[in-house]
């Protein structure tokens, strides 16, 4: 199973997720520029309805009416500077565009692509960028109910037109079509001044031919999905989207996400949880086997046990993680195995819940927690209880398949105790020439006293020899 979605996330076709990777995250945009889930139910071609989940989108700011002012006056400004140089018939011209070629965020949402971008190309830089800044203060989302409604009024106008195509769009000019897809989407980052796409990949993002995840960009449907999700969702790529909620993040190497072993979609823990899609089921491929949590795709509606994927998860990434992540990722254990009835499952629910209780009252180091949680995992796959007898049919095994399976589980066991071993060994010496460095502070500090101890006597011989001599002037005098 798989263990992190993303950004940097790249499948090869394979009937089975590759394992945990650790890579890091996306540069220069780890912050949540996911601000929207997108799951618009029309081809790029035909209108598009503003859908009820966009009710989690950012918030609109104050009437774009408020930047005109500030237009005017760079326009004027420009109009007086080029007095000296223009002749009449060429200023007649800048006062005609600064007065009636003025638009707003809502021109841009309403009107037809080819006028707009006319206007645009005549408009003075500042003023793109002032209706860029209109938009991401919209974007931000701290303005309150009215700017909330304002950017839903936009999203409606964009969405409900039909002339929106990949055909028509090649015509829009940069920042409006910058505009289009920060407001079809929802999306802050496409108004990143340090985030500069093609006009190919902005307007693919508009008609749901490839990802809005800015740091994923792949062609969706992704990998050629045929299935029934990633046809019929407009815009969702099964890269580093959730098959529950749409939205995408740069979590990466976390039990934040589940990935299907078989189909390779992925989907929030918390999404799963929620949905009901983590539960007890029986094990095995044949459905016969002991009951223990599994993970049902809702992709493929196939099962995965998710003792393993945790395992390896942990096995893979937790050397890497930092104590606030560590404790996060054993929050998302326990929740996953809260009321398992799998005995491993039970005992690694309270593991995960006494060791998030020490590292958070600072009874236990994060790398005594991970090495702690390590160990549980190679104890766990000791004490398994699943039979070497019973084949995937439910017949006898043969001999050496059961001393093959022996063998790779004696190996597996060793390889990891030698790591344990490996990193005790470094422990150890790290430990000795901490150490021996003491002794070699304690000996420096003893030599101190020793000539202190020399220095204070040899201060109280001269002391005692000069009251001698005094007392022996006074019986001569």
């Amino acid at each position: 199973m798989g263990t992190s979605s993303g950004s940097n996330i790249h499948h090869q076709p394979s009937s089975k997720m590759l394992p945990p990777r650790q890579q890091p995250r996306a540069g220069g945009l780890q912050t949540s520029l996911s601000l929207v889930s997108s799951d618009p139910r029309l081809s790029p071609e035909e209108p598009r309805s503003n859908s009820d989940h966009r009710r989690e989108s950012p918030t609109e700011s104050a009437s774009s009416r408020e930047t005109w002012p500030t237009a005017e006056a760079i326009m004027a400004k420009k109009m007086e500077n080029g007095k000296a140089e223009n002749d009449c018939p060429e200023q007649s011209v800048i006062r005609r565009l600064s007065s009636a070629d003025k638009i707003s965020l809502r021109d841009i949402a309403r009107e037809r692509v080819d006028i707009i971008s006319e206007k645009m190309h005549h408009l003075p830089d500042e003023f793109q960028e002032e209706l860029k800044n209109n938009l991401r203060v919209i974007l931000d989302g701290n303005g309150g109910l009215q700017q909330r409604e304002e950017f839903f009024n936009l999203q409606k106008l964009v969405q409900s037109r039909a002339d929106l195509t990949a055909k028509t769009l090649i015509r829009a000019h940069r920042v409006q079509l910058e505009i289009l897809v920060a407001i079809n989407t929802g999306i802050l980052a496409f108004l990143h001044p340090n985030i500069s796409l093609s006009q190919t990949s902005l307007i693919e993002v508009f008609v749901y031919k490839r990802c809005r995840n800015i740091a994923c960009q792949n062609q969706i449907p992704a990998d050629d999905c045929t299935c029934e999700i990633c046809t019929k969702r407009n815009g969702f790529c099964n890269l580093c989207m959730c098959v529950v909620c749409n939205k995408f993040d740069f979590e990466v190497n976390t039990c934040r996400w589940v990935g299907c072993d078989l189909c390779s979609h992925w989907t929030h823990t918390d999404c799963a949880i929620r949905d009901g899609l983590i539960c007890m089921g029986a094990s095995g491929k044949s459905g016969s086997g002991p009951s223990e949590m599994l993970f049902r795709c809702r992709a493929c509606n196939r099962t995965s046990e998710l003792l393993g994927w945790v395992k390896d998860v942990f096995q893979h990434c937790a050397p890497a993680w930092d104590r606030e992540a560590l404790t996060r990722e054993l929050d998302f254990v326990s929740r996953i195995f809260h009321g398992s009835e799998d005995p491993r499952g039970q005992k690694l629910f309270w593991k995960c819940k006494e060791l998030k209780e020490k590292i958070e009252s600072g009874l236990a180091e994060s790398s005594a927690a991970c090495r702690a949680i390590l160990m549980f995992f190679q104890e766990l796959e000791v004490d398994s209880p699943k039979s070497l007898e019973n084949g995937e049919s439910g017949r006898l095994i043969a001999p050496q398949e059961a001393c093959n399976r022996i063998a790779e589980v004696v190996h597996e066991a060793i390889r990891k105790m030698e790591m344990v071993a490996d990193e005790k060994m470094r422990m150890y010496k790290k430990a000795r020439m901490a150490v021996e460095a003491c002794d070699r502070e304690l000996q420096d500090k003893a030599r101190e006293v020793q000539e202190l101890k020399l220095e204070r006597q040899k201060k109280k011989a001269t002391n005692r020899r000069a009251g001698e001599n005094c007392e022996a002037q006074t019986c001569r005098s």
